[in-house]
């Protein structure tokens, strides 16, 4: 059953602009989350001038925010018509799994010969018990935040700085995706436990195992692709 869908964004809750804080990069950050979380869905009119008043923000930060959203696939503009959240695209979807699979296997062959350094290792086990707190109390955009940290802590620690702002960038894709297949309990649970295994093989060097180990997870959310499509179909082009 797919969720209840907004019309426009006069139900949807934004943030007060932090002064001390960039407004182009809030703004971005919270329209992003509300699609997410669908509270705007696909095909949602999402209003420069709404957003700005909703927000507290002059023209030209929401508009820095909507180029970004639309570099980023999150919406699509319609000439004479507005801007839309954008449909989910089954090709798109598998095109940022085989590029993100590619970038992720390569990260672990490097720290598996390279190591990880005590801090590194500190801030993964931190990130997996935050997530194991999301799985207790059914966190699912906090849990997926604590996945994407879990994997670009692993980018970030080959020392290679493009291979986390790639990894970032094909993830996107992949994001509306793997909040839906979220909704399980069970999925968030597995997914935790994959995480462990991961981190405990890539310790140990062992780069054959971690990286059947990453594939079988990467390729998880693609396993649900067939049955979220039916399950949610006007969600997908």
């Amino acid at each position: 059953m797919e969720p209840s869908r907004t019309k426009s964004l006069s139900d949807v809750e934004l943030p007060e602009l932090d002064v001390t804080r960039p407004a182009a990069e809030q703004i971005f950050a919270a329209v992003k989350v509300a699609i997410l979380r669908m509270d705007l869905p696909p095909d949602c009119l999402v209003s420069e001038n709404e957003v700005g008043q909703k927000i507290g923000a002059s023209r030209t930060p929401v508009r820095e925010a909507f180029t970004q959203l639309r570099e980023d696939g999150l919406i699509v503009t319609r000439p004479s018509r507005g801007n839309f959240v954008s449909r989910l695209s089954e090709h798109r979807i598998r095109e940022a799994q085989f590029i993100r699979e590619g970038l992720e296997l390569n990260n672990l062959k490097r720290l598996c010969h390279t190591g990880l350094t005590d801090q590194d290792q500190e801030s993964l086990h931190a990130v997996l018990e935050r997530q194991a707190n999301c799985v207790a109390k059914s966190g699912d955009l906090e849990f997926q935040t604590h996945d994407d940290h879990f994997h670009e802590i692993l980018a970030s620690a080959t020392g290679y700085e493009r291979a986390s702002t790639l990894l970032k960038r094909e993830k996107t894709a992949l994001d509306r995706l793997r909040i839906l297949s979220l909704s399980d309990a069970h999925r968030k649970r597995d997914l935790l436990d994959q995480h462990r295994l991961i981190l405990e093989t890539v310790i140990a060097g062992n780069e054959k195992k971690a990286c059947l180990l990453m594939q079988d997870h990467l390729r998880a959310v693609l396993s649900d692709l067939a049955s979220l499509v039916a399950e949610h179909r006007s969600f997908f082009e």
